[in-house]
Order: structure tokens, then sequence, then C-alpha cells
């Protein structure tokens, strides 16, 4: 799943638009992306985005939750929270949710088994277990067939009966005459809201609702390598199916502390070395901090600042396009040399740099090897574009 987008100008609605100008955004939105209609690639995605967006706008608790915390606000667990995409069957099915009508006579589709919905669950986890991996367990909310009626809504031991305005139906259809014939308006039962049933005795564990919100624990096998934002797909772990359909799926998605020492780019890590003006002049051996362990670095006497070493093989592993980690090997650890001024002297200090002082003279030279920035450069081009 992409980064998503902020749900106001998902529908082009201003944020304090109220919810006629939101529903009527919504409409004009799902009609433009509807799959039956717009045969673009990326149209599926677009309106499954409308319809998330019109969920959380259009419900006064969720939007307010939206409002104060974004995405966070309305991304996990049940009812507010819930990120979750449920979409329509065909054009008949939006035809009739935005007008409310058949036009021909033709009758209405009952919709039959449909996948759940999918969820999303963000996970934190520290900069050394996205690079060596780890397993870990988490709590999802998520609604869940109710165990005691089995998804049917009527307490065990009574039945639902047929809707007594449609007739089991699920629809009422009006007829009306006019100069071009006849019309036939189809809307959606006011009574069962499309069911075409009555439950008179609802189940006492959901209230009739069919469903129940549960927590579960999960274990998540999280490969080594991983970076913010890579997800992980838990099968069948989403919302229910409908009418006996397959459930959703769960993304898990990553999200990875920093570090105190190490920055990382890409398979890369990154990191700065301080050292004194002697180490950088006489040179020196020194025990740098690596992924792997303490790592012994030498640095050659005349070392400038911004100098950069690479020790390869000790970045992070490097995952396939699949998301699994596949033995493809390593990416490498740069260590950018900072040289250390003293701010403080004592007198011995004092007089040794004077000393030093003497014997460098004064003279200014003007840059004849590679300074800071094209060490920087060299280092980091890819992100320059250098």
């Amino acid at each position: 799943m992409a980064t998503q987008r902020d749900f106001y100008d998902v529908l082009g609605v201003a944020r304090a638009a109220n919810k006629d100008e939101i529903k009527k955004a919504y409409r004009s939105k799902a009609r433009q992306y509807h799959p039956d209609v717009n045969k673009e690639a990326d149209a599926e995605e677009r309106f499954k985005e409308v319809q998330r967006a019109y969920e959380v706008l259009s419900d006064d608790q969720m939007r307010a939750a939206y409002d104060r915390y974004g995405h966070a606000g309305v991304d996990n667990g049940a009812g507010p929270g819930f990120s979750g995409f449920e979409g329509f069957t065909g054009f008949a099915d939006i035809f009739e949710e935005l007008f409310g009508a058949n036009v021909g006579g033709g009758r209405r589709r009952r919709r039959g088994p449909g996948r759940g919905t999918d969820l999303r669950y963000d996970l934190r986890i520290p900069f050394e277990e996205a690079v060596f991996g780890t397993e870990k367990e988490i709590e999802v909310r998520r609604p869940e067939i109710c165990p005691n009626c089995h998804g049917g809504g009527a307490e065990p031991g009574t039945s639902p009966i047929a809707c007594t305005t449609c007739n089991g139906s699920g629809e009422v259809r009006r007829v009306q005459q006019s100069i071009l014939g006849q019309f036939v308006n189809v809307t959606t039962c006011p009574t069962c809201q499309g069911t075409g049933e009555l439950i008179p005795t609802p189940c006492s564990m959901c209230r009739g609702q069919k469903q129940v919100v549960q927590t579960r624990t999960l274990k998540v096998k999280v490969p080594a390598g991983v970076d913010n934002d890579t997800q992980i797909r838990l099968s069948n772990e989403g919302g229910p199916g409908v009418a006996g359909g397959p459930p959703g799926n769960l993304y898990v998605v990553i999200h990875v502390e920093p570090h105190e020492y190490f920055q990382r780019r890409g398979d890369d890590v990154f990191m700065d070395l301080h050292i004194n003006v002697a180490q950088a002049a006489l040179g020196d051996e020194v025990a740098v901090p690596t992924l792997d362990g303490e790592d012994m670095l030498e640095i050659p006497a005349g070392t400038q600042p911004g100098k950069v070493f690479k020790l390869r093989g000790k970045g992070v592993p490097r995952l396939d396009r699949s998301g699994r980690n596949r033995a493809m090997g390593r990416g490498d650890m740069h260590v950018i040399v900072q040289v250390a001024i003293p701010k403080k002297l004592n007198k011995e200090q004092q007089r040794l740099f004077k000393e030093l002082s003497k014997s460098l003279g004064k003279e200014v030279i003007p840059k004849t090897e590679k300074g800071i920035l094209d060490h920087l450069k060299e280092a980091f081009g890819d992100i320059f574009g250098v």
C-alpha cells in the first residue's frame, strides 16, 4: 500500500465541507473511477481510495478522529480505526447506489459471496531488528463472524423471515408511465436494507449484526532487511467475507525507529566518526561500531575531514522485490571522518599547539585536493543526483 493521500484531497472538498458537499463529491468521484466505467490501470485503487475517504468523512466520529490524528486515528482497530476497502460488484450496483433507480426494467442483482476487507496494522521495530529480522506478536481488533449465530444474525433456535415489504426480493419496484414509455424505478428495500429478510429475534451476542469485534494475537515474521513502509501480508487475516466469501488480508506496515549512530540509505549504512586533530595528522587505528559489533579501522596519516571509508558487506541484507530475504548479499557501511577541534586547551596543550603553529607557518594555500563537499558527493552522489 502506498502512502495514503489526505481524504479531503481525495474527494476534492474543503476541510470545512458539510455532509451534503462530501456526499456530492463522493458520487462524482465514484462515477469517475468505478472500474466498470474507467479502464485506466489505477482506476480500481482510486475507486477504493474514494470509498475509504467517504467512509471516514461521512461518519462524525471517524471524521473527528481523522481531523485530530490524521490517518493514524482511523487506520487501526475496529470501527473508527479500521483501514478496509469494500467494493461494488458492478456498474449496476453503483448506478443504484448513486441514483436509486434501474432504467429499462432490469432486475437488480442480489449480491453473492464477496471477499472481506483488507486491514492494516502499523508495527514499530528497532533499527537492529529491521536489519537482521525478527518475529513479533501483535494484537489485532477486527470484526469476525459471530460465533453464537454463525453469521445468521438470529438467536439460535430461531430463523429469519422473508421481508414483508419486498417479499424477500430485497428491492422495491415502482412502475411509472412517461411519453418515452414505461420507466421502472428499482430501489433498495428500506425495511430490510436489501437483504430480503427480517430477524424477529436478533442474536443476543451480535444484536443481529452478524459480526462481533474480537481481539486476536498473531505472529508476524519480519524478514531481514525491511525498511520504513515495508508491507508484510498476512493472508486471510483481514475482515470476514460477505455471504460466505473468503476473508481479506491483513497488511502489517513496518516503521523503523532511528539509530543512535547509523543512518540508512537503501541497503547501505552511514556513520560519522569523530577523531581528534592528532589522530587525523599522525594516523591511528580505532575501533568503530558496526551492525555486527566493533571493527578496527586504520586511519592513515594526513586524513582530511570528510574522508569516507567503505566497509564492504557491513550494510543491510538485501531483499528481493517479493519482499523475502533470499541471501542476496548485503550493502556496505560508509564511515565519514569528522575532525573534532578542541574548544578548550590546558596550558601544556596550548604550548604544543603554539610550537606546531610556528613550524607550520601562516601561509594560506588554495585548495588543490578534494574537499569535504567532494567526499560527500562521492558518498551520497545518488542522493544529490551528481
